[in-house]
Formats: structure tokens, C-alpha cells, sequence
């Protein structure tokens, strides 16, 4: 019996017996059950887990045939929701059953207080349950469970958020006024009016989509120069998808973008220990084997950590006897430029550490690196912040639009060096595996607080600079493990390692496992992968035949193992090593491997 029901209904009896009743009660909403796929019998459909952190499962179940399993993993926790439609200043309970230590259950959201409740210790199921009231104006919830920081993995079941249902969700209608604002040679940028309702908005490019964004603005990336496309969009929310919007065509402009004038198809990057020998000995400018295509000349440091004024000088006589004079290096470089090789001064390194936090480091740093580059006659610049040089301020969590000062200062004066040297002017980055790759998992310090802020924080800089990125050539050395697409950790010293990091490069990902701030994929000649020359150079040294393995792998998808890649990518650029000198020291076997290898 329908307790609820037998009680309004005897004393709206009583009511209109007494007389007291003139017109009838307007009816309230009935309590329902709210969860979408509570019981995960349709896998995860409604739930979105971080970082790919969840699983359906068949066993053990608490009731059906699926549970979740979760498994938090570094400074992720298996965070799982959804978001329900409720109704304002309304009473909801929420249940499921766990299994596992330090499992939680909460709300966020409420308009009220979010509520959450735990168990530190279920070894078999274990029912949790809360409450909560919503604010005068909530009209959503998320509910979500999760597990703790580095424990195992946890399991969560039947899950159930029962109260009045909110007002049914209709699907909006389809945006309107999509434009465009200068495109650049690679990429348009797109904004549009919002359409009222909308949790998410899809663009199409010619007809397939490119990308989903939570905002009114996208920039679709990946074009060609001088080519025309078709662009539209629509929006969703719970309830579907809204038709299309009016088809808006753009033609990307001329030029090469960040192509940084003529690099051979398949290049060799190397960095030259110009100003210090740090063990490999010291290896003047005109022995550099013509195998290298781009030369980076290791290090230009700064004067202080946040002075952004940088210098170069050559290796002091005292450490390398061998160095050449000013007069001989300048000439020597001049003499690479004359065979075709491209030669740039390298800023940062293990010791350089660059902090540009205010517009005076910025514009220092501008000066000052034009000042180096026109003294050596130098054809741009390679970045190798590394250490703490990058991080992101708590609240900065969207790479498309930093606030942290180091960052957007960083994009702006290489913005400024490009423009000021023109389309020849080649820029390369080196950031290690947790600036970047880390990012699928990490960015920044979370939501939440308490992750590392550096993870992902070379992230905004490539994705605001791609446009205007020569190549993009990731530590896969010095690395601890990382999770691939695959959601699988993987380990440096092997193919596996190089295909997994430079797939995710190539195919883009979902930045800390939020599906609507995705970093899209680079062109596949922006890509090397940077490796150690020789055991010496650093952790992770790669032996050429598991080189090979990885270059035949993500050129023509042979040897790839166990690792399945998102695609076949023929143009990819090539390799980069650190360092030219280990080469040397090794008796050349990283650059004689690339030199044999035969591209396809």
C-alpha cells in the first residue's frame, strides 16, 4: 500500500466532510526514483568516472548483473557522477551499497549544503544513505561516489536518489549567429549565441564533429592553409541533440602556420651542450655531423628565477678546453644555416628555472632572447621550462583560457618573438611527460584541491602557440609511469612507452578526464619524440630496434605490441635527442639509427 497516497487522500476526505474545502488542492510533485542507470545494468550510460577511472563489472554485484568498480590511482580518487533534474526547496534521500575502504557517497550542488557520508571499512555490501533539502532555486544535482586517495579499487551498486522529479528536460533549439573571427592558418575560431537549457554544444566541421565544448566558443584546429571549410553546431543537454545550426564557411589563411620555414620531411633534433660539457665533453659547432636538422644550443638561463632576462654564453675555457672562439662559433652556425640546418637557442633546462609572473619578466624576456638570437644569427627558439618554471594558480582548471600570470605572460612574449620574426621563425617545445601527458589525468591542482599544480601546465602554452608550433618534441625519458588513452599506466625504456605518449599527441584527450575541455590532436609533422641519446644521457635510454619498433608502430601500425593507436601517421616529424654530445659519446648509435631507418 501506497502510504502516502492513503494519507492525502483520507484527509482531503475529511476535509471536504468538515466543509473546509472550497476548491481542490493543487497537486505536488510524487516522489520518484531519480538515478539514471543506478544499477550500472547499462554499464556506466549516465555516469561520467575521472580520468577513466571506472568500470562496469559482472561480479560481485549487490543486486542485477553489474556493479561499478572504480580504482583511484595517484591523486585521482575514482570520482563517478551524474547530474539529476530535482526540484527546488524539495527533500531527496540518497542510498547505494558499497564495497571496499574509504568509499563515499554525496551531493553537490544542492543550493543548501551538499552532504556526503562514508564507510572506512566495507569488506562485504554496505548500505550508505543521506539526505539533503534543496535552495529555493536548485533545479539540478550532482551525486557522486568515490573512493580515497592510493587504495584499492572500490565497488559501488544500486545506487538510488529518491524524491520529487525536477521539470521534464526538453531538448534546446538549435544555436543561432555562428561566426567566425580571424582564422589562422591551421585553425578557425568559432563563437556563437547560446541556446537556453544547453549543458554542452557540438561542432561539425564539413559535416563530421570536431570537437564539444561546454561555452559559446570553440576554436576547430588541425586545417589546412588556405583552404575553405563549413562549420556548424549544435546543442545538447540530457533531453538530446538540437538540429544543426545554419552552415557558416571560412578559409583558413596562407602561409605555413608554425612550420618555421623548410624542415625536411623526417628531421633529427639534437641539443648541443654549447655552454658546458657536463661529462660528454665538449663538441665545437663545426663537428656537429650533418645528421642533425635542427641544433638547439643548450642552455640560455636567466639571471634569476623570475628576472625573465636571459643570457647565453659558451662553455668558460676552464671546463672545456677544446671551445671555439665567439668569432668561429658564429661562423660555424652560419655555415649549418648554409647546409640547410636549422639553429636555436634553448631557454630553460634542469637548472634554468623561468618564471615570467609579471608583464616586466615578460617584456624582459622578449628583449632579451631577440638580443641572443640577433647576436648568433640564430633561426628561433626551442622552450625547456622545466622543474617549477610552469604551474597553475588553484581555479585555473580550463587550458583553453589560463589565468595563471606565468603562463599567459609565457604565451604572450613567444607570441611577440613570432610576430616579430615572421613565418620563418621555428619555436619548439620540450616539456617533460607531466606537463603534458599527466594532463589526461591531472591538471593543475583539481577541483579539489591538493594535486601537484605543475601537472599539465604546458598545456595552455602549446595549445594557444599550435598555431604558430614548429614541433613539439615530449621527454619520453626521466618519466615516471603514465596513463595512456588505453587507460593503462605505462612505463619509459620501451616502444611501448613512445607509442602510448606520442598517440595521445596525435589523437588528442579529454583534459583531466572531462570530456568537454578536450586538447585536440596536433598535425603529425608538429610531433617528435624526444628519447636519450645513450644510458648516460638520462633514465629511460630506448635501444634502437625498440626506436624502430615505435617509429614503425605510429607510421605504419607494425610492432605495435599490445598498445592499439587511435590512428597511422606517415608524416610524423621525426626524433629528438638529448643530447648531440651523448651521441658523440656513444659513438654516434642514436643519430646512425635514424639516419638508416627508411621512412615509409
Amino acid at each position: 500500500m501506497d502510504r502516502t497516497r492513503f494519507t492525502a487522500a483520507f484527509a482531503a476526505a475529511v476535509l471536504a466532510v468538515t466543509g473546509l474545502v472550497a476548491t481542490a488542492p493543487t497537486a505536488q510533485a510524487a516522489d520518484a526514483e531519480l538515478t539514471r542507470n543506478g544499477g550500472f545494468e547499462a554499464g556506466l550510460t549516465g555516469w561520467s568516472c575521472t580520468a577513466g577511472s571506472g568500470a562496469a563489472v559482472s561480479s560481485p554485484t549487490h543486486g542485477g548483473t553489474s556493479a561499478l568498480k572504480a580504482t583511484p590511482a595517484g591523486s585521482d580518487n575514482a570520482k563517478c557522477s551524474q547530474t539529476v533534474t530535482v526540484k527546488p526547496n524539495s527533500d531527496y534521500t540518497l542510498s547505494g551499497w558499497v564495497q571496499g575502504s574509504y568509499v563515499y557517497l554525496g551531493a553537490s550542488g544542492t543550493g543548501t549544503t551538499d552532504v556526503s557520508t562514508w564507510t572506512g571499512s566495507a569488506p562485504s555490501w554496505q548500505k550508505l544513505t543521506t539526505s539533503f533539502r534543496t535552495g529555493a532555486s536548485t533545479t539540478s544535482v550532482t551525486i557522486h561516489t568515490h573512493g580515497w586517495y592510493g587504495t584499492p579499487a572500490y565497488l559501488a551498486d544500486d545506487i538510488s536518489l529518491f524524491g520529487p522529479g525536477g521539470d521534464p528536460v526538453t531538448v534546446p533549439a538549435a544555436p543561432t549567429n555562428l561566426r567566425a573571427s580571424s582564422p589562422g592558418s591551421t585553425s578557425v575560431p568559432l563563437s556563437w549565441n547560446a541556446s537556453p537549457g544547453a549543458t554542452a554544444y557540438h561542432v561539425y566541421r564539413d559535416g563530421s564533429r570536431a570537437t564539444t565544448v561546454n561555452g559559446t566558443s570553440a576554436t576547430v584546429t588541425g586545417l589546412t592553409a588556405s583552404t575553405a571549410y563549413t562549420f556548424q553546431v549544435s546543442a545538447a543537454n540530457e533531453a538530446g541533440e538540437s538540429p544543426k545550426s545554419a552552415t557558416l564557411s571560412a578559409t583558413t589563411a596562407s602561409g605555413g602556420g608554425g612550420n618555421g620555414g623548410d624542415l625536411p620531411a623526417h628531421a633529427l633534433v639534437g641539443y648541443l651542450h654549447a655552454g658546458f660539457a657536463n661529462g660528454s665533453g665538449y663538441t665545437r659547432m663545426a663537428d656537429v655531423p650533418d645528421s642533425w636538422d635542427v641544433i638547439n644550443l643548450a642552455f640560455g638561463e636567466p639571471t634569476s628565477v623570475t628576472s625573465g632576462d636571459i643570457r647565453f654564453k659558451l662553455c668558460p675555457v676552464a671546463e672545456c678546453p677544446n671551445v671555439e672562439s665567439e668569432a668561429d662559433f658564429k661562423a660555424a652556425v652560419k655555415a649549418k644555416q648554409a647546409a640547410g640546418k636549422k639553429v636555436l637557442i634553448s631557454i630553460g633546462g634542469a637548472n634554468g628555472q623561468v618564471q615570467l609572473s609579471t608583464t616586466t619578466a615578460r617584456d624582459t624576456f622578449v628583449s632579451s632572447v631577440s638580443k641572443i638570437i640577433d647576436d648568433y644569427g640564430l633561426d628561433g627558439l626551442d622552450i625547456d621550462f622545466e622543474g617549477h618554471s610552469l604551474s597553475l594558480n588553484t581555479g585555473d582548471t580550463d587550458f583553453r583560457n589560463p589565468t595563471s600570470p606565468v603562463i599567459v605572460n609565457l604565451i604572450s612574449a613567444l607570441k611577440t618573438l613570432k610576430a616579430t620574426y615572421g613565418s620563418d621563425f621555428v619555436l619548439t617545445m620540450a616539456p617533460e611527460t607531466f606537463f603534458v601527458q599527466l594532463g589526461y589525468q591531472y591538471y593543475g591542482s583539481g577541483p579539489w584541491g591538493g594535486q601537484d599544480p605543475r601537472a599539465g601546465a604546458y598545456l595552455p602554452v602549446i595549445h594557444a602557440l599550435r598555431d604558430d608550433l614548429t614541433l613539439l618534441h615530449v621527454q619520453d625519458y626521466n618519466s615516471g609511469p603514465i596513463m595512456g588513452l588505453d587507460n593503462q599506466y605505462h612505463s619509459m625504456g620501451g616502444a611501448d612507452f613512445h607509442i602510448a605518449m606520442t598517440d595521445m599527441l596525435l589523437t588528442g584527450f579529454p583534459v583531466a578526464g572531462d570530456q568537454a575541455k578536450f586538447f585536440p590532436a596536433l598535425r603529425p609533422e608538429q610531433v617528435a619524440i624526444g628519447l636519450p641519446a645513450s644510458p648516460q644521457a638520462g633514465n629511460g635510454h630506448t635501444s634502437p630496434t625498440e626506436v624502430n619498433k615505435a617509429l614503425n608502430c605510429l607510421t605504419r601500425k607494425t610492432d605495435c605490441g599490445g598498445y592499439a593507436t587511435h590512428g597511422t601517421w606517415p608524416a610524423l616529424r621525426g626524433l629528438m635527442t638529448w643530447s648531440v654530445n651523448w651521441d658523440r659519446f656513444n659513438q654516434y648509435e642514436f643519430s646512425k639509427n635514424f639516419d638508416a631507418y627508411t621512412w615509409r
